[in-house]
């Protein structure tokens, strides 16, 4: 979901630059362990591949622009376009102003690796500290 203005539906597509024909996102199992999250980060490494959470679910998103957008910007298979650019909807547009509000973002493998520093690293030195104080007690 975006956040900012909304625009007409007419007025949108008047101004369209083909923003949502230059990527497509796709939807990966949630990570569970150090591996699966090391595996996104293998993903994050190449160009042009985000990844993001977005209620809860977990996308890759990989820029690749549409055969089909002409230099003008426009479809040039319009009438023939595919389901899934006829279900599109203004509200869901690229061109409307604001920031997506992922709850995670990762657009490179330096991001993910330091998630993962935190998320588990951070976690075993805390165990470590508590399992050493259970030990002092006994």
């Amino acid at each position: 979901m975006r956040n900012g203005l909304r625009m007409t539906g007419r007025s949108q597509c008047e101004k369209c630059r083909g923003l949502c024909c230059r990527y497509f996102a796709l939807p990966i199992e949630t990570p569970e362990t150090k591996a699966d999250y090391d595996d996104i980060r293998w993903y994050l490494c190449h160009e042009g591949i985000s990844v993001f959470v977005e209620d809860g679910d977990w996308y890759i998103s990989m820029k690749n622009r549409c055969r089909h957008l002409s230099e003008r910007d426009r479809c040039g298979v319009y009438d023939r376009r595919p389901k899934i650019c006829r279900k599109y909807k203004h509200s869901d547009c690229d061109f409307v102003d604001g920031e997506y509000d992922y709850e995670l973002h990762f657009t490179n493998d330096r991001e993910m690796d330091e998630y993962i520093r935190i998320k588990f690293d951070n976690n075993v030195t805390e165990k470590q500290k508590i399992k050493h104080l259970k030990r002092r007690k006994a």
